[in-house]
């Protein structure tokens, strides 16, 4: 009998040593994964802005199973151990922008403001953009929600404008910013400067609708900054794409370089009318259930970025597409409580996004002026200045040049120009000085490669890093104070 115990009791007894030492072994794992997270110098844990990083198990060195599910376990568990930054940025957003209405400020100005401030507090963490979280988790809802708002009839009625603009007016300011980038800034090469001018040169719709809304715009001048600004971006990812290329020493060819905006353009067409269908033929079947209809809504978006994207064409133009299309599709079959429910969900989803998003912005420019030097920062200041005059003055004579050509083609009666096509002064005024940059630009930059292919650094990396973020800043606060006022001005007379 009392062997029978003492057998019992070194059983139990070996049980709970296993244990503890598996307990002591795991909280080894965690502690050597988060070392690792230290010595990488990822400042910024946030799963929010930062990307999942896949950590090596330490038996082969490579990826697998165990080092995947300890590398989310890890950005979990540095979410939570910095959850009260989080929180405490979402409650500056959303505390900001009741003020903002209050003393009738663009809440995007305010927002930008506040986060260059707590950016500087020497508690808060330097929070780094990624840009991958950017073009996957800001931008799909963003665009989709845009589009899926925008008139389609007013934006066919606009695309020889909208086109004009999101096509044509891109490259000729890149192509302005590269020239003067190149003669003004030491040590910017021609592909180096037309890096800089392909990120800077598109405008970015999350800036134009939340600094315009509410300024009782026109219909019309509305949809062709909506509708510009939600094209625009796949002209400018094609001129980085090739501008960076031309950086890493692969020669530049017109005809390639043409033939791949086409399959991008036409291919993320393509692919934003399949999903759409897709959508619509979902939403036919289940429109009754509410909460599965907003949640296939919710998801749709995403899933036509990221089928666009594996296919190599435009993520961009397949979610614009795609909201186009269900917005017609849900006029006819959503509805009258679907719609406000709907409607209640996206405008909660959109104003957080977009907070987020300006907040970012300002914290950016604490955390890229570390990588200057303070010799620098003021001259790089001044070429910042002088790219968004020129970028400005650019978009003016591209606007009024478009006012021209259409009335033109008005008196000689070309098809498909109307009266409501035309442009008057007071709404080309409007839309030259609606060229804000924003989130889409910030991303562009702070997604050049750290190196090229021979493994030297990518050269002047810092420096338009932190240009890109002057001029987003002085667009986003200078344009964005200023446009309220021309809006009143240009109404009072």
């Amino acid at each position: 009998m009392n062997y029978i115990t003492n057998f019992r009791l070194s059983a139990s007894q070996l049980y709970f040593k296993e244990n503890i030492l598996l307990f002591k072994q795991r909280a080894l794992e965690r502690q050597y994964h988060k070392d690792l997270i230290r010595q990488n110098n990822i400042q910024n844990k946030y799963f929010i802005f930062t990307a999942i990083h896949t950590v090596p198990t330490r038996n082969t060195g490579r990826p697998g199973t165990i080092g995947t599910n300890c590398t989310l376990h890890l950005n979990i568990a540095a979410f939570m151990e910095n959850y009260a930054v989080v929180i405490f940025i979402l409650a500056i957003m959303i505390g900001l922008s009741a003020i903002a209405d209050k003393i009738k400020l663009p809440y995007p100005v305010l927002l930008i403001i506040a986060g260059i401030a707590v950016g500087f507090i020497p508690a808060v963490p330097n929070i780094a953009l990624n840009p991958e979280i950017v073009f996957l988790i800001f931008l799909p809802p963003l665009l989709y929600d845009a589009a899926f708002n925008i008139s389609y009839k007013t934006f066919q009625t606009n695309i020889n404008t909208i086109g004009t603009l999101a096509i044509s007016l891109v490259f000729v300011t890149a192509s302005g910013i590269a020239v003067a980038a190149h003669y003004l800034i030491p040590g910017m090469t021609w592909p180096l400067s037309f890096v800089l001018g392909a990120i800077l040169s598109a405008t970015d719709a999350v800036a134009a609708m939340s600094i315009t809304k509410g300024l009782g715009l026109s219909h019309s001048t509305n949809t062709i900054l909506e509708g510009e600004s939600l094209v625009n971006d796949a002209s400018a990812l094609v001129a980085y794409r090739f501008a960076v290329a031309a950086v890493t020493g692969t020669a530049f060819v017109f005809w390639k370089a043409s033939l791949q905006f086409v399959i991008l353009m036409a291919g993320g067409f393509v692919v934003g009318l399949v999903m759409g269908k897709i959508l619509a033929f979902i939403i036919k079947r289940v429109h009754q259930n509410n909460m599965v209809t907003i949640s296939f809504m919710l998801l749709m978006p995403f899933v036509t970025y990221l089928v666009a994207e594996d296919l190599h064409v435009s993520g961009v133009i397949a979610v614009v597409v795609l909201g186009l299309s269900i917005a017609r599709f849900s006029n006819k079959v959503f509805p009258d409580a679907l719609k406000k429910q709907s409607k209640s969900i996206w405008d909660i989803l959109i104003f957080l996004l977009n907070g987020l998003i300006f907040i970012l912005i300002g914290l950016q420019f604490p955390y890229v002026i570390k990588s200057i030097s303070s010799s620098e920062v003021w001259p790089y200041v001044g070429y910042g200045f002088i790219i968004t005059l020129l970028a400005l003055v650019l978009r003016i004579a591209r606007v009024f040049l478009q006012k021209f050509n259409l009335q033109q083609a008005f008196k000689k009666g070309r098809p498909r120009i109307t009266e409501e096509t035309l442009l008057d002064f007071k709404d080309s005024l409007i839309i030259s000085w609606s060229g804000m940059r924003g989130i889409v630009s910030l991303a562009i930059a702070i997604g050049l490669p750290t190196t090229l292919a021979n493994g030297q650094p990518f050269p002047q990396r810092n420096a338009i890093i932190f240009i890109s973020v002057v001029v987003v800043l002085f667009t986003l606060i200078g344009q964005g104070l200023s446009l309220p006022w021309l809006v009143r001005k240009l109404k009072t007379d």
